[in-house]
């Protein structure tokens, strides 16, 4: 379908939306194989990603950075916030060739936390014990079914430094500014867009229009001619479209997510 749509014109920009939580594996997927696409299709001299997401997974926020850092090294890529963009969200926008964001949009949150739930309280309210055999000390490190020991939590705490290092690099070799500078920035704080250009974290204020037009200077087509694009949705995505089924599945990967031992959120 992509390929259809594409053919269609020569030299146009492409405009995609990288919306809600980012960790998905069918999304992340789904939005990966869009970028691919728009990379390889010569007919397509740039690309706009507009962007509202409050970030999410450690590891496909890293994916989808990635993807677009591949697309802005063919051509121009202007992310367009149009609401927030922080943290995972901040981490893709940054890949881009240029950030333009509305005055009111929030932007940054770069950090990284784990959360889970702990369960053990509560189960031994209503009688149930959880029995673990395991090999090797630290296999059920992340357990939520007792404390963590001194030991979980300094390891825990030091997987996370390393995270957030990579996250302050990242965004330091992005956006072309000191490491030291990007550290003081990464509190987990979030900006006004007026504060996030003062700070280097974004180029200029603007809505989606206005990053189409910067997106077209930057590529230097002729006209203005704009493709939209979604990801690939699968037959059973079409036909559960605006049921409360597709609320559902996103409820319950949210759910996993947040019990899930080794998620660290970018949030």
């Amino acid at each position: 379908m992509l390929e259809t749509v594409l053919n269609i014109n020569p030299e146009r920009i492409a405009v995609t939306e990288l919306f809600g939580a980012i960790g998905s594996p069918e999304k992340t997927t789904a939005f990966v194989r869009l970028l691919k696409a728009i990379e390889e299709n010569k007919r397509i001299r740039a690309l706009v990603v507009d962007i509202d997401s409050p970030g999410g997974g450690a590891g496909a926020s890293e994916q989808i950075h990635a993807s677009i850092a591949k697309v802005a090294k063919q051509k121009p890529v202007v992310a367009a916030v149009r609401g927030t963009a922080a943290s995972g969200g901040y981490m893709a926008a940054c890949a881009a060739t240029k950030i333009i964001a509305l005055p009111m949009a929030i932007v940054g949150s770069i950090g990284v936390i784990s959360m889970r739930p702990m369960l053990y309280e509560m189960l031994e309210k209503i009688g149930v014990r959880m029995e673990i055999t395991k090999s090797g000390r630290l296999k059920d490190m992340f357990s939520n079914f007792r404390e963590p020991t001194d030991e979980e939590r300094e390891k825990e705490q030091a997987l996370l430094d390393s995270v957030y290092g990579r996250f302050v690099a990242m965004v330091a070799e992005s956006r072309s500014l000191p490491e030291d500078k990007v550290r003081s920035l990464a509190t987990g704080e979030i900006f006004i867009a007026e504060q996030a250009k003062a700070h280097g974290l974004i180029d200029d204020l603007g809505d989606l229009d206005a990053a189409i037009d910067l997106a077209k200077d930057l590529s230097g087509v002729a006209e203005r001619k704009v493709t939209y694009v979604r990801p690939h949705r699968s037959l059973r995505e079409r036909l559960l479209s605006g049921t409360s089924t597709g609320a559902v599945d996103a409820l319950a990967w949210a759910v996993e997510s947040r019990l899930g031992a080794r998620t660290l959120q970018l949030r």
